[in-house]
């Protein structure tokens, strides 16, 4: 294994780390799977030649993906936000997530099939949310606070009062 970052995040999985990252490769820009390892020996959630770990990146960020079984489960405390400039990125990255298994939140979150978390975020909600009119960032993020996947006519409606 060739680590080509310092720093990575590393994501547990029971047992779909590679069906995982294959689906944010094909999902994502900048994505790919780049290598798969499997296992030496047994170990506690798997046997000698099951995947055990899967090197991916996503959107640009170095990611291990650990079969690591059940013991552990993702949870909204870790999340990817991806900043999106148009409604039809945004529903794209949206859709593949929610109808790929996954399921919808509140204010942009949505989480994929294996529970992690994905905030897909328009830049302009970032710019209303923090508008120097704090009238304007007030009804802006009201109105975030309405929807699950974030419509951006409505947070620019929103904003213009």
């Amino acid at each position: 294994m060739t680590i080509s970052a310092k720093n990575r995040i590393c994501l547990w999985f029971n047992g779909d780390a590679e069906a995982a990252a294959r689906f944010y490769a094909e999902t994502f820009p900048d994505s790919s799977v780049d290598a798969v390892h499997t296992a030496p020996g047994d170990f506690p959630s798997g046997r000698k030649g099951d995947v055990l770990t899967v090197e991916f990146t996503v959107m640009g960020i170095p990611c291990l993906g650990l079969n690591g079984g059940p013991a552990f489960t993702h949870d909204e405390a870790f999340s990817f936000q991806v900043a999106t400039y148009d409604q039809a990125e945004t529903d794209r990255y949206w859709n593949a997530i929610v109808d790929n298994g996954g399921q919808e939140s509140a204010c942009g979150w949505c989480k994929d099939k294996w529970g992690l978390s994905w905030q897909i975020t328009p830049v302009v909600l970032s710019e209303a949310i923090t508008h120097p009119d704090p009238a304007a960032a007030k009804r802006a993020f009201d109105a975030m606070m309405e929807m699950h996947k974030i419509d951006i006519a409505t947070i620019e409606a929103a904003v213009r009062g």
